[in-house]
């Protein structure tokens, strides 16, 4: 693959803002434009392989940390949300569907009541081991264009925009209580 690249949607965007707004500065537009484009580009993907599973990003987000969490395959909501930066009633909505589809069950916990466990079932571990499959090697092929140090290169970089968008919230969050 070239480094050199043909001019896409979003230089054309960000052509036809310099010419109407030039002092506007959209020069995030060429990372933000294109992981936007490229998510809804992955969310098509990947929604395809879940429907096949009767799943949906979603359910495979609760199955995946239960199944990640080893035997029995059980958290708490608490738990739940923790791993998925959802709030714990978004992961008991999320539940009540698997529940209904007989892929996670509840169970209260022996010593304390007060605990509820969400937990794999077979079925449940059955439906994601096959998702999961299917899905990882889809998210393979999508990557196929990119060399192991690309894919370095752009989880390192991912990881830092990450950390740049909690440390923009943080100073935005202070310069609002200020």
């Amino acid at each position: 693959m070239s480094d050199t690249f043909e001019p896409d949607a979003v230089d054309d965007i960000i052509r036809q803002w310099s010419r109407q707004w030039p002092e506007l500065d959209v020069s995030a537009i060429h990372i933000f434009g294109r992981m936007h484009r490229s998510y809804l580009r992955y969310q098509a993907s990947i929604a395809a392989v879940f429907d096949k599973h009767g799943i949906n990003i979603a359910s495979f987000d609760v199955l995946a940390a239960l199944r990640r969490s080893g035997p029995p395959y059980q958290m708490t909501s608490g738990q739940l949300a923790e791993m998925s930066l959802v709030t714990t009633g978004g992961v008991t909505l999320r539940v009540d569907r698997l529940e209904q589809a007989g892929l996670v069950e509840r169970e209260r916990d022996s010593a304390d009541r007060r605990v509820v466990y969400a937990r794999l079932t077979a079925k449940g571990k059955a439906v994601f081991d096959a998702a999961a499959k299917e899905h990882f090697e889809n998210e393979n092929h999508m990557l196929a264009g990119l060399s192991a140090q690309d894919r370095k290169a752009m989880a390192d970089l991912f990881r830092k925009l990450e950390r740049s968008i909690v440390a923009s919230e943080t100073d935005s969050d202070s310069s609002e209580s200020a």
